[in-house]
């Protein structure tokens, strides 16, 4: 094993968190994280499995680890490492899927798919690190702060009552069958790192040979959230936070269990899309889009009701069914129907980076709030339609070609209020130049199978159509 006083070869050789050379790491002094992730680094490297190694970090004060572990690393979000490290593990059955969180990452907002994942039993270990309380964000009581401790938010101490009780996570864990190793160590003073260094060989070892899941449960010292210099820190670890939080090997079923391996099944697309009843990409019969520009980005907001996630589908769908690379990303509000929504389409004609729309293309306005809010955003060559049935002040200086469409008025004029934006469907179709009116038509005569909402939706599209004459 990696002497203690040099840096092990798991690490990388200097961690450029900021510019510069940087040799430390971002832990507070006397923190229980920089120990463990040693202990980690040097177990690693000594038995050989750095490059199958992949580590999921939380969000917590672990969230950094991707710069000091040299190998591969994912970011989860908050609570979801567990979750995360499944499908890595699922996807990559022959690497060793480390995933490391704090007790709010896990034993609050991530406690679902923490015990989910132990329950199926997943080849991965996790580590669990303890310090009592939210130590990234000020010290607040977590679901592992101790009896009668005080924090940030429970400044007279916990209690039982208003509080419950402290949870014990190894416990838990301990008490499911599937689990192959939880234990509880800690790292605050030679004896108990030297214990811990043999719980957590032991459970990199289980992961090298594919027997489960395993927990390790690391009682952390947070000298600064507990107000404590790093020895006293040390010391309340052994005197007080152990009573609550007995260290040992609550279950190792090491020798019992055999590797078990879950075959990784390559989706079979030709398959998937028969028995959904999808047309492969050369039985559609009809000829890839032409765009005026390699990728186009396309943002439809209004009110929840107003069809603007649908507008968004349809322009998406259309688009997939010529064979473009398509995304379409929806976004409302709790209230929905009633409540602000808007959709963002992408259409590319390379892969796609990310499907969020920040500076539009293409944006359709169906109310005011997303007029003020979204249209000076869009570029100077963009296109910004809006709805001048509802809308009738737009804000001044705007860099876009600004069309106002009546789209409420004319969709009414087709038969019903709620084919606007099939009216506008219909508009940006020919100020765009993506689809011909014959390709609409088509579409909404495949999407709408009954005869009264066909012929509405096709003066709709009509009317919109029509009504770009004076823009082009």
């Amino acid at each position: 094993m990696t002497k203690v006083y040099e840096k092990s070869p798991a690490f990388f050789e200097t961690f450029d968190r900021k510019p510069g050379q940087q040799h430390t790491t971002h832990y507070c002094p006397g923190c229980g994280h920089g120990t463990l992730n040693k202990i980690m680094a040097d177990l690693v490297a000594e038995l050989g499995i750095q490059d199958q190694t992949i580590y999921v970090g939380p969000v917590g004060c672990g969230v950094f680890i991707y710069y000091y572990f040299e190998g591969a690393c994912a970011s989860a979000a908050h609570g979801r490492a567990s979750a995360v490290a499944t499908g890595i593990s699922r996807s990559n059955p022959d690497g060793i899927v480390v995933s490391y969180q704090g007790d709010g990452d896990l034993a609050a907002i991530g406690t679902g798919n923490a015990i989910h994942a132990a329950n199926r039993g997943e080849n991965m270990i996790v580590f669990f690190v303890n310090n009592n309380l939210y130590g990234m964000t000020g010290g607040q009581m977590a679901p592992t702060t101790l009896l009668e401790q005080k924090t940030s938010t429970s400044p007279y101490g916990r209690s039982e009552i208003n509080d419950g009780y402290p949870l014990r996570m190894s416990e838990m864990m301990a008490g499911l069958e599937a689990p192959t190793l939880v234990a509880r160590v800690g790292v605050n003073n030679p004896k108990n790192i030297r214990q811990a260094v043999k719980v957590i060989r032991k459970g990199l070892e289980i992961q090298r040979d594919k027997k489960g899941y395993v927990f390790i449960e690391v009682m952390s010292q947070c000298p600064t959230n507990w107000k404590k210099d790093p020895v006293e820190a040390c010391e309340w670890i052994d005197d007080v936070v152990c009573k609550q939080y007995p260290l040992g090997v609550f279950k190792d079923l090491t020798d019992e269990r055999q590797a078990q391996r879950r075959p990784r099944r390559e989706v079979e697309f030709a398959a998937v899309a028969k028995q959904l009843g999808l047309r492969g990409d050369d039985d559609t019969g009809l000829d890839k889009m032409t765009l005026p520009q390699p990728e186009m980005r396309f943002k439809f907001a209004g009110f929840g009701g107003q069809g603007v996630l649908s507008l968004g589908l349809m322009v998406a769908q259309m688009a997939t069914e010529r064979n473009m690379e398509v995304t379409w990303l929806p976004s409302y509000g709790p209230e929905m129907r009633g409540g602000v929504a808007n959709s963002s389409v992408v259409i590319g004609e390379n892969p796609i980076g990310t499907p969020v729309v920040d500076v539009p293309d293409v944006l359709v306005a169906l109310n005011r709030p997303s007029m003020d809010k979204l249209s000076p955003l869009v570029k100077e060559d963009g296109l910004i339609v809006y709805n001048s049935s509802l809308i009738d002040q737009i804000p001044a200086d705007l860099k876009g070609k600004v069309c106002p469409l009546p789209a409420t008025t004319l969709a009414a004029e087709a038969g019903t209020v709620k084919a606007a934006n099939v009216v506008v469907l219909g508009f940006v179709a020919r100020m765009t130049g993506i689809f011909t009116l014959a390709e609409l038509e088509e579409f909404l005569c495949e999407t709408f199978k009954k005869p009264a909402l066909q012929e509405i939706n096709l003066k709709a599209v009509a009317a919109g159509w029509n009504a770009a004459e004076a823009f082009i």
